[in-house]
């Protein structure tokens, strides 16, 4: 399929499908016109890819995660999970974690000085 119908399909911007592309997260042959043309199953992975962009992975982990995936269930991605992966999403979760505290310690920072007045 064109990048027109993937985009139509999916929702997804033609910018955003070059973007993926460029990214390593989504591929695509050329016809003998130069045009892009995607595989039936594009569909899937661009909406595997905004699953786990909503989900705030950013699009270097995806790369990695994206291979995990078997489908989508719910509007969530289901993994084929093995202990790479494991680990990945664990640092990204310890990441995450860290940033909360981060934040946490600044609002409570903000708050102190307000409570000054």
């Amino acid at each position: 399929m064109l990048i027109g119908e993937l985009s139509q399909r999916t929702g997804v911007n033609p910018r955003l499908l070059r973007y993926y592309e460029a990214q390593g997260l989504l591929t695509a042959g050329r016809g003998s016109n130069g045009y892009r043309r995607y595989a039936d199953d594009s569909e899937l992975t661009v909406r595997k890819i905004r699953i786990l962009l909503d989900a705030g992975l950013t699009t270097e982990v995806i790369k990695h995660v994206l291979p995990c995936t078997r489908e989508i269930r719910d509007n969530e991605t289901v993994f084929d999970w093995c202990q790479s992966l494991r680990d990945l999403l664990d640092h990204e979760l310890a990441t995450l974690d860290g940033r909360l505290d981060s934040l946490q310690r600044t609002r409570n920072t903000l708050a102190t000085y307000l409570e000054q007045t």
